[in-house]
């Protein structure tokens, strides 16, 4: 061991940041996921159960509705905030609104949650651009440094993080069901406060993974972020003038309605009228475990554009298929059927939500990789937005309108990325 440090510290450049030269990437890469392993195994699945738990005033869902609205509005800003702190430091900061969250849903009221939600809001938009711009910087270091195709190693790289992200849904659900399985209406007081703390502990695990992590592209951190409001705003707002992004945009949009449909009426429009609030956590969980799979095959099988667009088409097929089912056929019934209609639905969601979720962001860092921050922070305005609209609007409409409005979505998004696909393979703009 002591052999091969001074054989890695021999080869490292002397003006460079030495805790980047000294490990791989694909070990960044492996800590990255696992961190959110456990930040997200947690934060997941408390926020699967807001809607069904703190019912009181529609404290859970508006909670979560001024979290991504919050959240929309600090992406526009987000990637100079992760250019100025590095995306280590981001990653690290933004951590802090998940665990306040937590902290506030053990003594859930206007006046915790309001408050949370905004500041998770912040720290979500920084998070997930340092996160985008994290494990792109990685990915395409290793193909660098291995010689290997970076539209490949960003697949490889994408799909893990995002196999174990799809995973998070397993974990924190299975801990949501065995301590809340005794309760219909959400389990004890007691027992949903110790839900907490367990996963109040998890973030804290996940935390000390980040601070871990090598610095990467910590560039800018010693200099004036912009030189003006305005040039600020040109940077922010630069990858709108490129027509790949406006196709790209209606997929963004449609990744964070059909989010938020899992979250916010899935679970309570289809499973818990036949399962109980007990049974989210089981039906979440199966939903998980398909996305888990679903994204790690599918990144493997990422080698580009073309790829990517197969792989997008079988996913959107699956997610049409579950919604003309719930439009034409699909009413909640008793028995064995009844019981199982809700986990397939949630298994055949979350194949589609793996494989296109996946592919979206490896496009995104592939396509984008002079722009990183500032594309990932489009990525999420739109993603946010659009999983804010849901929260807000749930509530006030029927099931079978909100089923019509994501079969929509989901022909506008998909025929855009054809049009995408076409685009780019014409100006040979893409590596493969």
């Amino acid at each position: 061991m002591d052999a091969l440090r001074d054989e890695e510290d021999a080869a490292a450049p002397l003006v460079a940041a030495p805790a980047a030269s000294r490990r791989s990437p694909a070990t960044d890469a492996h800590i990255l996921s696992a961190a959110f392993l456990f930040v997200f195994s947690a934060y997941g699945a408390a926020q699967n159960l807001e809607s069904t738990v703190n019912t009181k005033g529609d404290l859970g869902t508006v909670s979560l509705g001024i979290l991504y609205t919050s959240f929309t509005l600090f992406s526009v800003v987000a990637s100079p905030v992760v250019t100025r702190l590095g995306p280590k430091r981001a990653l690290v900061v933004g951590s802090s609104g998940y665990v306040l969250f937590i902290l506030a849903n053990i003594v859930p009221t206007w006046y915790t949650m309001v408050p949370a939600s905004l500041y998770l809001g912040f720290c979500a938009s920084i998070i997930w651009v340092g996160q985008g711009t994290y494990l792109t910087s990685a990915a395409l270091s290793h193909a660098r440094d291995n010689n290997l195709s970076e539209g490949r190693t960003l697949g490889n790289f994408t799909g893990e993080f995002w196999g174990i992200m799809a995973s998070t849904q397993v974990i924190g659900n299975l801990l949501s069901l065995a301590l809340l399985r005794n309760g219909k209406d959400g389990g004890s007081v007691t027992g949903k406060n110790l839900l907490f703390v367990v996963f109040l502990g998890c973030m804290i695990v996940g935390i000390v993974l980040m601070c871990l992590l090598s610095k990467r592209e910590e560039k800018g951190h010693n200099g004036p972020l912009h030189s003006s409001f305005g040039a600020m705003l040109k940077y922010i707002v630069a990858p709108l003038k490129d027509r790949r992004m406006l196709l790209i945009i209606p997929l963004m949009v449609y990744t964070g309605l059909q989010h938020a449909f899992v979250w916010a009426v899935f679970t309570k429009s289809i499973v818990t009228p036949v399962l109980g609030i007990s049974g989210v956590g089981g039906a979440m969980a199966i939903y998980g475990a398909a996305g888990a799979v679903c994204a790690l095959a599918t990144g493997y099988l990422t080698s580009g554009l073309y790829s990517a667009t197969l792989i997008v088409s079988m996913g959107a097929t699956v997610q049409a298929v579950v919604l003309f089912w719930l439009l034409l056929f699909y009413s909640p019934m008793g028995g064995v059927l009844g019981t199982v209609a809700p986990l397939l639905i949630g298994a055949l969601w979350g194949a589609g939500d793996g494989m296109m979720n996946t592919e979206l962001n490896a496009v995104v860092g592939l396509l984008f990789e002079d722009a990183k921050e500032a594309s990932f922070a489009q990525f999420k305005v739109w993603e946010c937005g659009a999983v804010a609209v849901i929260f807000f609007l749930s509530p006030h409409i029927t099931l079978q309108a909100m089923l019509i409005l994501m079969t929509v979505a989901l022909l506008i998004s998909f025929a855009a990325f054809l049009l995408l696909t076409f685009v780019v393979e014409k100006s040979s703009a893409v590596r493969s």
